[in-house]
């Protein structure tokens, strides 16, 4: 069995604008006022919650560092579970390319940077958890991406081998995450960076979910069942 592994935010998902309130909820209680524009400042949102926090700092002035952002970590993530599908949305299309991929053979699962808790809280309130086979966070494992142990875990749990996989991403955590576990990678054009995605140099290129089969096939054909 061929194994299709999607990342999250950014490729099954546009988290950004929740992503983004929640920093501001940090830089709020801090009374400094929303300091990052969820339109202007979705990209970063895709970097992590210390990225956004520290970006957010740094327009508030030189008094504020490191502390600052490790201080206000665990107030995001507070604030990011209890607002955590408000604004967010899959992709279009997206669970149905899930499902024809599934109807034609292949294993599906999520590899993902954001802790395990709040991607089983996410997929859980967009009624999508139980469509995929395993699900990979960040704190899963004691290593996340671009080491490639959470791909090859995510594979393996949803019962495939780790040789027979595609990882679906939008970064290029995801493209070195698939260089390292040897396997091919598919990057989103409809994500953070959009058609800047190219400059990575990913295996294929997805400019929307309903060409993915034909390109998972392409990459990874599967026995003609009966064979």
């Amino acid at each position: 069995m061929g194994t299709v592994v999607f990342d999250l935010d950014g490729t099954l998902a546009d988290t950004s604008a929740d992503l983004i309130a929640a920093a501001n909820h940090v830089f709020c209680s801090r009374g400094l006022g929303p300091l990052l524009d969820p339109v202007a400042d979705a990209q970063i949102a895709f970097a992590g919650g210390r990225a956004m926090l520290r970006l957010g700092f740094s327009r508030a002035g030189a008094s504020f560092g490191d502390n600052d952002i490790e201080a206000g970590y665990p107030i995001l993530l507070e604030a990011y579970g209890d607002k955590i599908d408000v604004h967010t949305t899959l992709y279009p299309n997206a669970m149905k390319a899930v499902a024809t991929l599934k109807n034609a053979g292949y294993g599906v699962a999520i590899c993902t940077n954001k802790p395990e808790g709040l991607a089983r809280t996410l997929l859980t309130r967009l009624g999508i958890l139980n469509e995929f086979a395993a699900m990979i966070g960040a704190d899963t494992l004691p290593v996340r991406k671009p080491d490639p142990a959470p791909l090859r875990a995510a594979v393996e749990r949803a019962g495939g081998d780790p040789s027979r996989a595609v990882l679906i991403g939008d970064t290029i955590t995801d493209r070195d995450t698939a260089r390292a576990a040897g396997v091919p990678c598919i990057l989103v054009g409809f994500g953070p960076l959009g058609a800047g995605v190219a400059a990575l140099e990913p295996d294929a290129l997805l400019d929307h979910f309903d060409d993915l089969h034909d390109i998972v096939a392409t990459l990874m054909p599967l026995a003609p069942r009966g064979a």
